[in-house]
């Protein structure tokens, strides 16, 4: 993404923006001037869940979030991530949790996204993404992207090949939703 593409976003979805700002770095040594250190990016779109697939260029719409639909049911978690300097001090989670709030006080039904496996490429000659995946869920295995989307209430809901050009995975991400709890859905 560019400044371009930021800029664009804050005229779409304002609301959807999210970031976190340091004064001091990670030693503790005050910073000159804040600076970003995390963000939080997204939009609202309607989406099928009984049909996930979707590439994340298409999606974007090439950066430009032009899918944004004001009155769509879910958040489309685009981006998401923290310096690797400010990792562990519980910025991912709080990036989360605003998008949660944004959710709930828009009233929408959840969050969806896809999401990358930085730790799949390690397994990769003993097991598939599916197998991969199956055992990150299931708590024998941690990576660091999905371990951290499922301690944060998300759920995969499946699997998207050819999501985002990634030769580690062989362009194979995850498709995760978080539901809104004040909302009550149908059984089944």
């Amino acid at each position: 993404m560019t400044a371009e593409h930021f800029r664009l976003h804050q005229a779409v979805f304002p609301e959807g923006e999210f970031v976190a700002l340091a004064a001091d770095a990670p030693d503790g040594t005050p910073l000159e001037r804040e600076r970003v250190v995390g963000l939080g990016s997204g939009f609202l779109v309607d989406f099928d869940l009984q049909r996930p697939e979707h590439a994340f260029n298409e999606m974007i719409a090439g950066g430009t979030y032009a899918n944004h639909d004001p009155a769509g049911a879910w958040y489309y978690g685009a981006d998401i991530s923290v310096h690797p300097d400010y990792r562990g001090l519980g910025l991912g989670r709080a990036l989360y949790d605003a998008r949660k709030a944004l959710v709930r006080r828009l009233g929408r039904r959840g969050i969806v996204a896809g999401g990358q496996l930085p730790g799949y490429p390690a397994h990769a000659a003993r097991m598939d993404v599916p197998a991969y995946v199956e055992r990150v869920v299931a708590g024998e295995l941690t990576d660091p992207t999905l371990s951290f989307q499922l301690a944060n209430g998300f759920e995969v809901y499946g699997l998207l090949r050819g999501y985002i050009e990634d030769e580690y995975t062989g362009d194979w991400a995850t498709f995760i939703v978080w539901f809104n709890p004040d909302l009550i859905y149908p059984e089944g």
